[in-house]
This record gives structure tokens, C-alpha cells and sequence, in this order.
């Protein structure tokens, strides 16, 4: 499917699958703008995808809101050095951050609760005094992994984190997205990309490749 229906599909509030590339992780994550998520895309995404669901979120604000990535912190800790990740097996620094909870969730891992804090990140984009909204609304550690994404997005990093955002931006909505790798229930790994790409043809959500979207970026 074309990158317009992908872009379509986000604003809607619906799915996107995206796929890094074969020379990456070689996986394929769910993908849909944080703004628009309810406990239904959540279900959905753990249901169907299985992976890890992670709140993405655009460089420039992450810094608003002084969030830095887990090996920075790491790094100033007590913790062994040895344990802390350089460049993962495909190449890459992780992204992770801080993982979070919002105040109003009770547990923090069910749908409703984790729908709940990955929407109201994507609410405080807009607000005046992002860090002060950040700070008052969500507790650390908590039940969903924010990832960073680099600075240039797409220039700097192909991941999957960068991807979703950039989709985000090129739809014009808040930079923010929720991100699930699809597993295999079958295999016990990745979903390959003949599975997501029939997954996608039975449910109409948009498969993305990588390279397509690596492409625009390029000409745009």
C-alpha cells in the first residue's frame, strides 16, 4: 500500500504497520497516533502484536520536558557499566527512556490505564509549561517505556521510532505515537513481513516498508 494510505489511516485513529528493513531489526510494528488511542487500540495491539508497547515521542519535545535516553542516566548510577547497552546486535543505540504511568491509572498495565497514559502524553504537546504538566501527571517507573527520537528523525536513525514519528509529522498530528513489535506466536519470534503483509490485506491496515518511507524523506 502507498504511504498516503498510511498517513490516511493515522488520521483516522487507525493502524499503521510499519517494517523497519530486512538489514535492521527485520521486524514489523503496530503503529497509531497517541492522541487517538482508547483501550481498544491497546487490546488490539496486545492481542494481534504482542510485542512491547512503548510510547514514541519527537526529539524536540522530549527535551521540553528534560527526558533523556536510559543509558545517559545509567550511566551516572551506580549501576555495573558493563550492563549497560552500546549499540544493540542491528546496529543501533536503543531509545528508551523513563517508562511512566499516569497518576489517574491504578495498576498501570491494563488497557484502560495504559491508554490512558499514552494518550495524556500526547495531550501535553500542547500545553504552555510542558515539563510542569509532565512532572504533575505521571510517576516513574510505571507500565509504559517512552522512546526518543533522534534529533533529524530519519537522518540519524531508521528505527521504527523515528518512522512512526516522522509518519505522525507528514500527517500533521502531535508527534507522538504508540508503538508494538507483531510477534509470532507459531515461530516464538518476529512476525515475518509475508505474515504482517497477510495480516494487513485481512484487517485493510496500511504495511509501510521502510524504504519507501526512507525514500520520500530523501526527495521531501
Amino acid at each position: 500500500m502507498s504511504l498516503e494510505s498510511g498517513i490516511q489511516s493515522l488520521k483516522r485513529g487507525e493502524f499503521v504497520l510499519l517494517f523497519d528493513s530486512a538489514g535492521r531489526e527485520n521486524e514489523i510494528d503496530m503503529v497509531t497516533a497517541a492522541e487517538f488511542v482508547t483501550p481498544e487500540h491497546v487490546a488490539r495491539m496486545r492481542q494481534h502484536a504482542g510485542g512491547l508497547l512503548c510510547i514514541a515521542i519527537d526529539n524536540d519535545f522530549a527535551n521540553s520536558l528534560g527526558l533523556r535516553y536510559m543509558h545517559d542516566i545509567l550511566a551516572e548510577t551506580s549501576t555495573d557499566k558493563e550492563m549497560i547497552m552500546g549499540l544493540a546486535p542491528y546496529g543501533d543505540r536503543p531509545t528508551f527512556s523513563i517508562s511512566i504511568n499516569h497518576y489517574q491509572t491504578y495498576t498501570g498495565i491494563t488497557d484502560r490505564d495504559r491508554s490512558l497514559t499514552i494518550r495524556e502524553m500526547a495531550n501535553i504537546f500542547d500545553v504552555d509549561n510542558k515539563k510542569k504538566k509532565f512532572i504533575s501527571s505521571f510517576k516513574t517507573p510505571g507500565h509504559v517505556p517512552i522512546l526518543l527520537a533522534s534529533k533529524g528523525l530519519l537522518q540519524n536513525r531508521q528505527g521504527h521510532t523515528e518512522m512512526s514519528v516522522y509518519m505522525t509529522k507528514l500527517a500533521d498530528l502531535t508527534p507522538v505515537t504508540a508503538i508494538c513489535e507483531m510477534m509470532d506466536a507459531e515461530t516464538y519470534s518476529a512476525l515475518s513481513i509475508e505474515k504482517a503483509e497477510k495480516y494487513a490485506k485481512q484487517n485493510a491496515i496500511p504495511l509501510i516498508d521502510g524504504k519507501e518511507l526512507l525514500e520520500y524523506a530523501k526527495v521531501h
